[in-house]
């Protein structure tokens, strides 16, 4: 039967029962009982991610650059353990950064804890003292008696009542081999409200809505004891007040780390009295001044969710949130604030109506990443001015500025202008300031782009039909620029990226990593060589090391599949079709079930996400993967991109659904199923799902009432079914806002899109749709205004919600995966699992699980 629940403070919600209408006839949908595929729950369950992650480790090599030379270490754990090693480039060396059985024998003898080479559970390594000395932590039994060890009088979270362990932090010296537990060490910790200055003598942070400051000194009071009274600050500013505010709004992670409940949130006394992040700041180099932009959002709209299980009352937490076409939008202010005056001068950015803001920042090295000196830093090697980006609210125009730090006087330096939105990068300066290299898409791909200081273009770097990507380094002294790009090498998926090198006057364009594979980059900060992670489904990734003109250094590391192989795992399968139009090439991947047998018809469910930020479509080799335990059911799962759905293609498949985001990707997914149909034999075209998370939750239902006759089942979750209440930046730039012009000059914008509660009564298939209650990217009232359309057009449909979950529905990830596969399996193969106990998912957590498999979450990617 189906339940009705109403909640009455702010939204009335109807929960269906999410299987309902499963009872509505004898096998659910009208599909013959007597299926050839039966549902397969036990292989399913041998698939999940938690038990792919005991078959497969390490994947990749993440390199830690050492501050010495261009040497990196790195860990990479197989089904022997983890293991770490040193790798110095120039020696062409690669050794264990220690031994793993003197390890484990000299922890075991400090802790009298056991443990064997094999099993040493270290974390938090780093280097410390000029990379000579390894420091890292252990986990020990919170009782556990530690000979001569002096704890911390400060104990972190890890060694409160509640914990069964305790943290333990040593040393290893590199040079002698020898270990030794650090007596009375607590870590410095940086607090989420510290905005620290490139010298550290400095830390801004945010309270009562304004800026304030601290030395350094202070600072390190604050971090032992956050409300020791002898702290001293320094208030930046006075004009900041609520919704006006140089304080970000407070996120779940916020709420933790500085212990605040939703409760406090309504005590603004107490509030008032918290140091907080602030909106992002940006220093300049010799840490004399600091950059902010603000958002004026005191004449925006709230938006409110309710969380019901908040203790011991539900709370209704409000936001400000803007909907595309609405007049009351945020206004950004610019600002420079030097530190030793307090002075405050506005940058004079003013041009278009709603604009907005963004300051350029200086890339962050591996060295300061590894250091943890992460705050963006101006793009400029003075303090005396810096660069910014700004765009007109329907991103048709693209300003590249320089403001004057000292006078707030602006200079546009490079204007882009486009009949669609505008994509842009990071701005790089080299020659000390002299010369920029911008990217742009003004010849219809994303290519590099050489300008003198006053933007005058001097060439372009890099030209024809491919897209480049990430500036991965420049080497100023031979005039080199390092970046990666895809769609250059014939034969390849063009998704696929490699690192390239060219000359700054557009010559000697040279690929790096050949492979016909997606690679990885990382690259040190010396730009002379380069870590290389070369993936893809259907093989296992290799990591290299090359030099900067191509020369392979070494070989690093294979992923061993054996023991995944070894339990039966088959490789998905690449395929490549043709669009609608049947002239566009379209990429993908197809998951068969492990048991797969040729002669059988298989039901097909497409795994969805339209983009335009990406298409969700797996390029490289991730077994854990919820697509792979679906398939075991007993479908064929498949992931293929559709126009408009990816901004590494040219702009104009980028653009393709420009103006039309409800139905654009639509036809060429109904094609490429059409498409594979024809090929194999063994795929069911009667019996076609699709399923999606966000902007994927938004078109497996379009699909359904688009193509009514053709898409027979969905999951859709956290759709933004109604694109004109979800969020304006995404909404706006991605289908277009029309500025328009009175005849007294004042300026409007005008927005309209097609939305899924529209065609409602198009519905014929069976469809779930889900939402979390407290998502606060794609608000319930997404899912909830197409329940009402489908109610109105008396339309049966199933609806759940997942009480106190956002947008990723996180804990409950892999009961939702249990979910899908129970309702595909109903309305596709005719029958699923019954009881109300989900057995499989009971025996994940009988089991135990492991920290390492993730999750089977309900995402695939956000709107946002």
């Amino acid at each position: 039967m189906r339940v009705f629940v109403a909640w009455t403070l702010i939204f009335v919600f109807v929960v269906v029962s999410p299987f309902a209408a499963l009872a509505q006839s004898p096998n659910g949908n009208g599909i013959a009982t007597a299926s050839v595929v039966k549902p397969n729950y036990e292989l399913a369950s041998r698939w999940t991610q938690q038990k792919i992650g005991k078959l497969v480790f390490d994947t990749s090599v993440t390199p830690h650059w050492m501050e010495t030379g261009d040497r990196f270490w790195y860990a990479y754990e197989t089904n022997k353990g983890k293991s770490y090693f040193i790798v110095d480039p120039v020696r062409k060396s690669k050794t264990p950064l220690f031994d793993n059985a003197k390890m484990a024998a000299t922890l075991s003898l400090l802790t009298r804890t056991p443990f064997d080479a094999q099993h040493i559970p270290i974390k938090d390594l780093k280097m410390v003292k000029k990379d000579t000395v390894l420091q890292f932590a252990l986990d020990v039994p919170k009782d556990a008696d530690i000979p001569n060890y002096k704890a911390p009088e400060n104990k972190d979270d890890k060694d409160s009542a509640n914990s069964k362990t305790k943290t333990l932090y040593f040393e290893h010296d590199l040079a002698t081999a020898k270990t030794v537990l650090l007596d009375n060490f607590e870590p410095p910790k940086k607090p989420r409200w510290a905005s620290v200055s490139p010298d550290e003598n400095t830390v801004v942070f945010a309270k009562n809505h304004n800026l304030y400051m601290m030395d350094a000194a202070n600072y390190e009071k604050a971090r032992k004891k956050g409300d020791d009274a002898s702290i001293v600050e320094t208030q930046l500013t006075t004009d900041g007040v609520q919704d006006f505010s140089y304080a970000r709004r407070i996120s779940d992670d916020d709420k933790r780390d500085l212990k605040i409940s939703d409760k406090d949130l309504g005590d603004k006394e107490k509030l008032n009295k918290l140091r907080l992040p602030a909106i992002q700041l940006y220093w300049s180099k010799d840490s004399r001044r600091i950059s902010t932009v603000r958002q004026d959002q005191r004449k925006v709209a709230d938006l409110f969710v309710i969380n019901s299980l908040s203790n011991p009352r539900p709370t209704l937490e409000s936001y400000k949130y803007v909907m595309p076409g609405e007049e009351n939008a945020p206004q950004a202010e610019m600002s420079v604030i030097t530190l030793e005056s307090k002075g405050k001068v506005a940058v004079k950015a003013d041009r278009f109506k709603d604009q907005l803001l963004g300051v350029s920042s200086e890339e962050i090295t591996n060295i300061n990443r590894e250091k943890e000196k992460t705050e963006p830093q101006w793009l400029s090697n003075n303090s005396d001015r810096f660069y910014f980006t700004r765009f007109s609210r329907d991103r048709q125009r693209l300003d590249i500025c320089e403001a004057n730090a000292n006078s707030g006087e602006v200079r546009v330096l490079i204007e882009e202008r486009l009949n669609t939105y505008i994509e842009n990068k990071p701005l790089r300066i080299i020659n000390n300031g002299q010369e920029l290299i911008h990217w742009s898409e003004r010849d219809g791909w994303g290519h590099y782009y050489l300008y003198d200081a006053s933007g005058n273009l001097k060439n372009q770097i890099t030209s024809g039909e491919y897209v480049t990507d990430t500036i991965v380094g420049v080497d100023e002294k031979a005039r080199v620029l390092y970046f990666t790009g895809n769609g250059r090498e014939k034969g390849e998926d063009p998704y696929y990226s490699h690192l390239y090198r060219v000359n700054l006057d557009g010559t000697g364009l040279k690929l790096l990593n050949p492979g016909n594979a997606s690679h990885a980059i990382s690259m040190s900060d010396s730009n002379k060589y380069f870590v290389d992670n070369a993936s893809r489904v259907n093989t296992a990734p290799e990591s290299l090391l090359y030099d900067d003109i191509g020369n392979k250094a070494s070989g690093l590391e294979t992923t061993d599949t054996s023991a995944l192989l070894e339990a039966g795992y088959q490789f998905p399968e690449p395929f490549q079709v043709k669009a609608d139009d049947g002239i566009t090439d379209l990429y993908g991947v197809m998951y068969k079930p492990f048991d797969f047998d040729v002669k059988k018809k298989y039901p097909i469910i497409a795994f969805v996400y339209p983009g335009p930020q990406t298409e969700s479509v797996t390029k490289t080799f991730t077994p854990r993967n919820e697509r792979i335990a679906l398939a075991q059911v007993g479908f064929i799962v498949i992931e293929v991109g559709n126009r408009g759905g990816n901004p590494q293609r040219s702009k104009w498949y980028h653009n393709y659904g420009y103006g039309n985001l409800r139905d654009y990707g639509l036809a060429d997914k109904k094609a490429a199923i059409e498409q594979l149909a024809r090929r194999h034999s063994f795929i069911d075209i009667d019996k076609v799902g699709i399923y999606g998370h966000s902007g994927g939750g938004f078109m497996s239902t379009a699909a359904l009432l688009v193509y009514p006759d053709f898409f027979k089942v969905a999951v859709s979750s956290s759709g933004n079914h109604e694109n004109n209440v979800y969020n304006r930046n995404w909404s706006e730039t991605n289908h277009g806002v029309k500025e328009v012009t009175d005849k007294d000059g004042n300026v409007k914008f005008e927005y309209s899109i097609d939305k899924n509660s529209e065609i409602a009564k198009n519905l014929k298939g069976h469809l779930l749709i889900t939402t979390g209650d407290i998502d606060d990217n794609v608000h319930p009232a997404n899912t909830l205004r197409l329940a009402d359309a489908l109610i109105k057009a008396n339309k049966r449909f199933d609806l759940f919600v997942f009480p106190g979950k956002r947008h990723a529905y996180g804990d409950v990830g892999d009961y939702f995966f249990w979910m899908k596969v129970d309702y595909f399996a109903k309305h596709l193969l005719g029958e699923s699992a019954g009881g109300a106990d989900m057995i499989e998912l009971q025996k994940e957590k009988e089991q135990g699980g492991d920290k390492k498999g993730g999750r089977g979450s309900g995402g695939g990617g956000g709107s946002d």
